[in-house]
């Protein structure tokens, strides 16, 4: 018997069938995993599988530790209403901040909770929220405060725990810890969403972390726990918080991501990629999920989008055509030597109008911004692609200024970056999705610039989120600047997946307060 790389027990046997028998008996039910040629079983049958099988099979230390563990567990923890005292949410920070009345509401939430996801959406304050009632079981409990977030946000971490006189044990998602401390531990888990991958080794080592005996509480934070619009990514979540439907992935996605089988390639393939039963999945998660609006939060200024149609005069249409075909005749040589696949052509020239489309924009994103900065406007501009930051940030002529905020910056230099901005230093702040979206404050800018759109809603409103929170003074101007087929169809998508994500997140009385102004101007004009 062996410790599972995702933290359940793996029993190891050649075939048998007295054996098979006996496993099959066991409870809590095991399943059977044809490609690591092994049984899989839960924590909860730990007890049952050594007295059954315990002087038969050997256990590897690691396991044998865990059992060890698990056979001396940790003390309750004190009542609620002691933690909620210890946590002292309603008095005055050591800085001199008080936390806001949601951010006092979510602490007692969570400290009534041994596993929950704090969705509040960006710039709510999560961080803070989560620290504060840590700080209560560190005091009662004796915890050990463990953190994983990305590694470009530990200093902001640093900063949040420094001020309420808290030590951490910061990881990144890169290097996750194979142990917790034996003492007992709260775990908070920034940017919960990096695990939507059941197969991933990332999340594997998230969930065994998870399910180890010393945890004493997991609280994972995230503004989009469904940043594509599908409840196949919010399984890992809710395996990890200990929710009921987390027990039995395949009749979670059977029962509410249309699950099943389909040919491909003369293979059988499982699918799971769609949605159904959202009100009933909504329902049964809602005790564990907590999901908050600014609007129902804060009274923040009002956030408004404009769309910017963008088109090209003859010559830029012929480049772009031309572009476009040698994208689509490299494709065709690569797939007819057998270096990618041939069946993905229609996502290829997709992926090619959107690159090549984001080239294209750089006139009328320049002409926008230099309209901005000279009426001295704070301007942040987003976009997919590292080229596009590195070319616009070229032709505005802001070669001495820093330089665009992309992956290849190193951490600390991206903090720099950020707090020029807060501080006006710079009156601009290029960025892609993956670097400036995350994790950074960026409420001076009175304006967001989206070049292009992601694929998922999720990383759109949070790079707009940025931008859009505690601390701003002015009505935020989100500009989608929208070039050709590609561009509406991505609006379009980014709609769809955010009306499925609200259908899930949202109560009934939200969205219907949601729509029900659009609804009804669009009646009035009608009848106009």
């Amino acid at each position: 018997m062996r410790l599972g790389p995702s933290g359940l027990i793996e029993v190891v046997s050649p075939f048998d069938a007295v054996t098979q028998a006996q496993l099959r008996a066991i409870r809590p039910r095991g399943q059977w995993l044809s490609r690591r040629r092994c049984w899989q079983f839960p924590l909860e049958a730990a007890e049952v599988l050594q007295r059954q099988c315990g002087g038969r099979f050997p256990l590897t230390p690691e396991l044998a530790r865990w059992f060890t563990w698990l056979g001396q567990p940790l003390p309750p923890l004190p009542a609620h209403r002691a933690l909620v005292a210890a946590a002292a949410a309603d008095r005055e920070l050591p800085d001199g901040r008080r936390l806001f009345r949601h951010q006092r509401l979510a602490v007692r939430w969570l400290l009534a909770r041994r596993g929950a996801v704090l969705a509040d959406a960006m710039g709510l304050g999560k961080t803070l929220t989560a620290l504060v009632a840590g700080r209560a079981l560190v005091r009662l409990a004796d915890c050990r405060l463990v953190v994983v977030a990305p590694a470009g946000l530990h200093h902001h971490w640093r900063q949040e725990a420094a001020a309420l006189g808290l030590r951490l044990e910061l990881h990144s998602w890169a290097r996750l810890p194979a142990e917790l401390p034996a003492a007992g531990t709260v775990l908070i888990v920034d940017e919960a969403h990096f695990a939507q991958t059941m197969s991933a080794a990332r999340t594997q080592a998230f969930l065994r972390l998870a399910r180890h005996p010393r945890l004493r509480a997991i609280w994972l934070l995230t503004g989009t726990p469904m940043k594509n619009g599908r409840p196949v990514q919010l399984f890992p979540l809710l395996a990890a918080i200990g929710h009921p439907l987390g027990s039995d992935q395949r009749h979670y996605e059977e029962r509410y991501c249309q699950g099943h089988w389909r040919e491909q390639g003369g293979r059988r393939i499982w699918q799971a990629s769609g949605a159904s039963q959202l009100e009933e999945l909504q329902r049964l998660v809602r005790p564990l999920v907590l999901h908050r609006r600014k609007a129902q939060c804060l009274d923040l200024p009002p956030k408004q989008r404009l769309e910017h149609p963008v088109r090209l005069d003859g010559a830029a249409a012929e480049g772009f055509q031309r572009a476009l075909e040698a994208r689509i005749a490299d494709y065709r040589r690569r797939a007819l030597a057998g270096e990618v696949r041939r069946d993905a052509e229609a996502l290829a020239v997709f992926t090619a109008l959107r690159q090549i489309g984001s080239h294209h924009k750089l006139p009328a994103s320049v002409d926008l911004l230099a309209g901005l900065l000279a009426r001295g406007e704070a301007v942040v501009v987003f976009t997919s692609f590292v080229a596009t930051a590195l070319a616009l940030h070229r032709q505005l002529g802001r070669e001495g200024d820093g330089g665009p905020l992309v992956g290849a910056v190193p951490p600390t230099r991206r903090q720099r970056l950020v707090e020029d901005f807060q501080a006006g230093r710079r009156p601009l702040l290029i960025a892609t999705y993956g670097t400036g979206g995350l994790g950074f404050t960026l409420h001076r800018a009175r304006h967001v610039v989206l070049i292009e759109r992601p694929w998922t809603p999720g990383d759109a409103e949070q790079a707009e989120d940025r931008c859009h929170r505690i601390g701003m003074g002015a009505t935020l101007t989100s500009h989608w600047l929208q070039l050709g087929v590609a561009d509406r169809l991505v609006d379009e998508l980014i709609a769809s997946k955010a009306e499925r994500i609200s259908r899930l997140l949202d109560s009934r009385d939200d969205r219907r307060r949601q729509r029900e102004l659009p609804d009804l101007v669009r009646q009035w004009l009608e009848r106009s």
